[in-house]
């Protein structure tokens, strides 16, 4: 038998048991410090806050190399090691390593195999970290494991549709099950916010999945202090709140994810491209598309109802599902909310497609030349409308917008069409082609595992 082998076999002694115990515990105060870290500082202090978590990693680490000695062939000195390394956010092949080494020693080590799950997660292996979390699940069923598969499954690529749908309903069972395991963790809440989020862009854009996820992040920082400190849960609900139009609270949610990881470049940014597209948005509504008065009372001339096309017919379905020809409206004359039996009807003064392509927005003006602004949802990329063209949106859904944000503020009108489908452009329904599923970027792979 190897001398490593021998070592193995070796029950550890009263003082190798305490010296383990010790330094399981600098590593979990190291993780709590990671996690709790807002609870002791300000939002000011963010930029600082890596800088000081990896201080603190390396001084740990110092006294892990003081005891390597007599620990080397410790599955649980090893898992430590790697739990140490694994708390900079970036992949570490050294923390690969020992945590590799730690499961060969001792397989029915479940910590191990999550921990090991996350650094090939890190390193882009997505199917060796379902290996790893599912052997963990092997070996008993526990939260981080079910958490972490869920996100997995999301995130593999291979297959079509249909497989890619499935693997979304299996990740929701899977992050439901993390919660039902523990309703007191935030992160599993978290991750089933993520889980519902994405169900709701494969599923036929429910709105009770998307409430769903809203729940889901509300109950994370209910349940958890640290879920308020998570940017990534900021950015993901303002992700959300922003394809609903409710732009104020994704204007907060982008800024707080900002603040909260200076170096995390997507929330700034996602912050900039909204307030610029409000911004255009609200001038051109004023400007009317800055169409010269002689060319607006020229293209509203040939407006007429005629221009509703199949929305005329005693035979045409609405959207509601009603049957019968739609009565034309003014803008002024609609009301907030759903506008049953009735199509709004105007002219295109200019089109915006905005940075991340969420919606197409174009602006309309009815006979009365008056503007409001029409977002279009789930459109493909080839789909437009030109400055001149008809549009009738039967049923439409108004609402009122007023937004605040770092002294900038925006006060309009919107018509939601939740897919080009369901447009009358110049007299006629819009081809199959127009329409595909929308696709938001969300951050669903960053989870701080425990």
């Amino acid at each position: 038998m190897k001398m490593a082998d021998a070592e193995t076999d070796c029950e550890p002694t009263t003082t190798e048991k305490d010296d383990l115990k010790t330094l399981r515990e600098l590593v979990d105060q190291l993780y709590y410090f990671r996690d709790h870290y807002f609870e002791t500082h300000g939002v000011e202090d963010a930029g600082r806050k890596q800088n000081e978590v990896t201080q603190e990693m390396e001084k740990i680490l110092k006294k892990l190399e003081e005891k390597e000695g007599s620990h080397r062939h410790s599955a649980e000195f090893l898992l430590l090691q790697g739990r140490c390394l694994s708390v900079a956010p970036g992949f570490s092949s050294l923390a690969e390593e020992s945590l590799s080494r730690a499961v060969k020693l001792d397989p029915g080590l479940v910590e191990g195999w999550n921990t090991l799950g996350e650094q090939y997660w890190r390193k882009g292996d997505l199917n060796a970290a379902q290996t790893c979390f599912t052997g963990a699940l092997q070996q008993c069923k526990n939260k981080v494991s079910l958490r972490s598969l869920s996100m997995v499954l999301r995130q593999l690529a291979a297959g079509g549709a249909e497989e890619h749908g499935q693997r979304v309903l299996q990740s929701v069972d899977m992050a439901r099950q993390a919660v039902q395991m523990d309703v007191t963790d935030g992160t599993s809440w978290y991750v089933l916010g993520n889980a519902y989020i994405s169900l709701f862009f494969t599923s036929g854009q429910n709105p009770q999945v998307s409430q769903q996820a809203m729940s889901a992040y509300a109950q994370a920082e209910k349940v958890d202090r640290t879920a308020s400190s998570n940017p990534d849960l900021h950015f993901n609900r303002a992700t959300l709140f922003q394809y609903e139009e409710m732009f104020g609270l994704a204007l907060v949610g982008y800024s707080r994810a900002a603040a909260l990881d200076p170096a995390w470049v997507d929330p700034p940014e996602r912050e900039r491209q909204l307030l610029d597209y409000l911004e255009r948005l609200t001038c051109l509504i004023q400007n009317k598309g800055k169409v010269k008065a002689r060319r607006l009372r020229s293209m509203l001339s040939s407006l007429s109802e005629s221009a509703l096309g199949p929305c005329s017919s005693p035979q045409f379905c609405s959207p509601s599902g009603r049957k019968g020809s739609l009565e034309p409206r003014c803008l002024s004359a609609l009301t907030h909310g759903h506008n049953p039996g009735m199509a709004a009807l105007g002219k295109v003064v200019f089109s915006l497609a905005p940075e991340g392509r969420m919606a197409f927005t174009f602006g309309m003006v009815d006979s009365e030349e008056t503007c409001c602004v029409v977002m279009v949802y789930n459109m493909a990329d080839s789909w437009g409308v030109l400055i001149g063209d008809s549009v009738v949106i039967p049923e439409p859904q108004v609402k009122r917008h007023s937004v605040t944000h770092k002294d900038q503020s925006f006060d309009f009108r919107s018509i939601r069409v939740d897919s080009p489908l369901l447009l009358i452009v110049n007299g006629k329904r819009q081809a199959a082609r127009s329409q595909t599923a929308a696709s938001v970027s969300y951050r669903p792979q960053r989870v701080k595992f425990k």
